[in-house]
């Protein structure tokens, strides 16, 4: 450290880049006083004056009047579902009720609550006040422990420091394709997909590359065109199982395919299993960890779904490669991404381990439950509909209907098809061009029974008014 104090200044010299032992961690007496980063010259010299504040070195302007615009990130940065609905004239019939199909909150309606162990985990991590201060920006090593504990299996063993906590799962998929992609990059995603992927990739400068699933086979993927889009600036495949929108679920036999291609091609593989676990009765679907040899996998997960918190923001990375494929490197990408904030809410890492020791079964299987019930009644009542071909799930909260663009001619697509609906009949289903599938609509399963039937009747309704047979002329096209 030098100092000169005759002018009122003095220059702090940083060692090396600031970075202190294996987990990465800034002293604590820099956190949230500036020191970190902002201020800091690029050889790690700070300008202090005696009061301790930081100035930058004397510089002139060289503009001459005020122009501020949004960065390149903020302008590419586009969510597809909001570029939809938002463009969507949605009058709702004011003689009917309106029953929203459309988002993908199981806690809207308030006929799911969470488990009261869940409420009370939180309830005593508030009490308790060991919470409220900052976590390492991986999470708390107790927190790490116990998700590796929850999640960790002969087939796919996990260590604390194989879980990386985040801001939701939404923040593991940016962090994990943060730490796989470079801007030029492509990434491949399931078609229909959801829309995060695209919207976190562009804005970054990745390339998506979009791979058709198949809705005469339950949405499998098709893997001859998933394979065909793979080239040399392939970094990640992301698979989706059990599938938003498509409420899908793969079988083992299936996810192996997809194992062998990626495998084949040595792309990892950043696995969305936020729905892990939801899957319905009856079906089986291991994770894909659990059956990779030598893929390396990035597992995204989190509270949102399986235990109806999305709002509790808790998420994380569920790091596999026992075949050391990522190395350091990647380990050391992710902790070093997770310090852009300063990791994932406190309360709720304090309450995590009992939440996930102390929910019982029964509050995960009577979810379950209701879910299947709702989209069994959903896809029946739709099945009959003509000019509509619902999809079956297997698991998550969604069900796809496809829609017979030619026998409603009074419609332009799915989007025209679906507004119309909401003046109509005051039912909301999103249009599957939010997600890049045109000519579907998907239908969220989460709400009470009775509305779900009402919804039905209420579709069926609509279509019954708007639906006109082929003719000839058109059967011979």
């Amino acid at each position: 450290m030098s100092c000169r104090m005759d002018n009122k200044a003095y220059l702090v010299q940083m060692n090396g880049d600031g970075v202190h032992g294996k987990n990465m961690v800034q002293p604590k007496s820099l956190i949230g006083t500036g020191v970190a980063g902002k201020g800091m010259l690029g050889n790690g010299v700070h300008h202090v004056n005696v009061n301790g504040s930081l100035y930058p070195a004397k510089a002139k302007s060289r503009r001459q009047r005020w122009e501020v615009k949004a960065s390149e990130m903020a302008n590419n940065t586009l969510n597809p579902i909001r570029a939809i609905v938002d463009g969507m004239k949605l009058s709702p019939n004011p003689d009917k009720p309106m029953i929203a199909l459309s988002i993908g909150d199981p806690t809207v309606f308030g006929n799911l609550p969470t488990d009261d162990a869940v409420l009370q985990a939180m309830k005593d991590a508030v009490d308790s006040q060991k919470f409220n201060g900052y976590a390492p920006s991986v999470g708390y090593l107790k927190s790490r422990q116990a998700v590796a504990n929850f999640y960790s299996c002969p087939e796919a063993p996990l260590e604390a420091e194989d879980v990386i906590l985040t801001s939701g799962c939404s923040q593991a998929i940016e962090l994990a394709i943060g730490v796989l992609c470079n801007p030029g990059d492509n990434v491949l995603v399931p078609c229909p997909g959801f829309s995060l992927y695209k919207t976190l990739a562009v804005s970054t400068g990745i390339k998506v590359k979009l791979y058709n699933l198949l809705p005469e086979k339950s949405w499998e993927i098709d893997l001859q065109h998933m394979e065909s889009l793979i080239d040399e600036r392939t970094s990640c495949l992301i698979v989706t199982n059990p599938s938003n929108p498509c409420g899908s679920v793969f079988s083992k036999e299936h996810l192996q395919k997809i194992l062998k291609v990626a495998s084949k091609h040595c792309v990892p593989i950043l696995a969305d299993e936020i729905y892990s676990d939801m899957v319905f009765p009856g079906c089986n679907s291991p994770s894909l960890a659990s059956l990779s040899s030598d893929v390396p996998i990035l597992s995204c997960g989190g509270l949102a779904k399986r235990w109806l918190v999305p709002g509790w923001r808790l998420g994380w990375i569920l790091i596999h490669d026992r075949n050391d494929i990522f190395g350091s490197e990647i380990r050391q990408g992710l902790v070093k991404l997770t310090q852009r904030i300063l990791g994932a809410c406190t309360i709720v890492q304090g309450a995590l381990e009992s939440i996930l020791n102390n929910t019982p079964p029964s509050f995960y299987s009577s979810t379950i439950s209701f879910l299947k019930s709702n989209s069994e009644i959903c896809f029946s009542e739709l099945s009959t509909v003509p000019g509509l071909n619902p999809v079956m799930p297997s698991g998550a909260m969604y069900l796809m209907v496809g829609i017979e663009m030619n026998h409603f001619p009074d419609f332009k697509n799915d989007v025209d098809f679906t507004e119309r609906l909401v003046t109509e009949q005051s039912v909301f289903c999103l249009p599957a061009s939010a997600f890049e599938y045109p000519n579907f609509f998907r239908i969220v399963v989460t709400v009470p029974e009775e509305m779900m039937v009402e919804a039905c009747a209420r579709i069926r309704e609509f279509c019954q008014c708007h639906y006109q047979p082929l003719s000839c002329e058109d059967l011979d096209q």
